[in-house]
């Protein structure tokens, strides 16, 4: 099991605090994600190429648009409702 470390940092008035450079240079951050869970923070480093690596993974090639769905979903609603 990794041996896990903790820290107690001051906020300053502008609601900041500082990241021991030891963290930042293990973690090679300079951003990181602030999670706010019921059971605490948690604070994860930031990764830009989370979004550009799931862009697209969901869409079928040549499948319809979400516009596209959702005109097809309302036309079948008003064609319900004409009956």
């Amino acid at each position: 099991m990794e041996r896990m470390t903790a820290t107690v940092m001051k906020i300053s008035r502008n609601g900041q605090i500082s990241l021991p450079a030891a963290v930042r240079h293990r973690w090679n951050v300079d951003r990181v994600v602030v999670i706010d869970t019921p059971g605490g923070l948690v604070v994860r480093p930031f990764d830009p190429g989370a979004v550009d690596r799931i862009r697209g993974k969901y869409r079928r090639p040549g499948g319809p648009t979400v516009d596209e769905v959702k005109a097809a979903e309302r036309r079948a609603e008003a064609r319900k409702e004409r009956r």
